[in-house]
């Protein structure tokens, strides 16, 4: 059987560790949100070249560092850049953390529905004044942003009544009607069939997230650890993270 060349390495990798004897490592695995159709993808990828298991938790950022703080056990955390560099400073991870993949903030509409200008930031603006409800997830580095650029661009007032803290997927908030307009990660918008992308926040006032992961200090799976933030870092795993509304790097 010919092996593809981006998979061969891995591949290897496996059956040298079948080879030797070794038992297949359980990596825990903490990770944003933003990434989840990524990882839903590429995690099965390398649990069949590896022989490894992988179990995921996601969930909002800030949230799980929270759970780091309170102890829990990690061996892989894949979070916004800013949690990760934390980690480090208090000695909570082996190396320093290794940058995966970056996301703007997008704008989400229900499918079919009315496509308002949002290309500037004054359309942006009169947008939103425009719309009868507007959502954002309560939790999170973009809640917050939004929060400050609402009254930099002098509206946050006039969007007050219409504004709805959501505790769940502002994407899946739009598809389903709930809201007018969704705004999160953009890669928390592409996997809800019922929703669409509008259109990222114009340039001038855009916001990035970069993601980060890193591996626990206290890991006892840290060769497999790193080798899956090797594996996401590939070609391959590139190439994913780019197809599900992410940036590499």
């Amino acid at each position: 059987m010919k092996i593809p060349r981006v998979m061969a390495p891995i591949v290897g990798s496996a059956l040298a560790l079948l080879a030797s004897g070794a038992q297949a490592a359980e990596i825990k695995l903490l990770a944003s949100t933003a990434v989840k159709t990524t990882l839903e993808e590429l995690v099965p990828q390398f649990e069949k070249a590896t022989g490894n298991k992988i179990d995921i938790t996601f969930g909002p950022a800030a949230a799980l560092k929270v759970k780091i703080d309170e102890g829990a056990p990690f061996d892989v955390a894949i979070l916004a850049a800013p949690i990760t560099d934390s980690l480090a400073g208090s000695g909570k991870i082996d190396t320093p953390p290794t940058t995966i993949a970056h996301s703007g903030i997008g704008v989400a509409i229900r499918k079919g529905a009315m496509r308002p200008d949002i290309g500037t930031t004054e359309a942006f603006k009169q947008a939103l004044l425009n719309a009868k409800s507007i959502g954002f997830t309560a939790a999170g580095a973009t809640g917050a942003y939004l929060t400050t650029l609402f009254a930099k661009l002098g509206i946050a007032e006039a969007l007050k009544p219409k504004l709805k803290l959501l505790p769940g997927a502002a994407g899946e908030a739009a598809a389903s009607g709930e809201v007018e307009m969704g705004m999160t990660q953009i890669s928390e918008i592409l996997p809800y069939a019922g929703a669409e992308l509008l259109g990222p926040l114009p340039p001038d006032i855009q916001s990035y997230t970069y993601f980060s992961a890193a591996v626990s200090k206290a890991s006892k799976e840290a060769d497999a650890a790193k080798a899956f933030v090797k594996f996401l870092t590939a070609p391959a795993g590139l190439a994913v993270i780019k197809a599900k509304g992410l940036e590499p790097g």
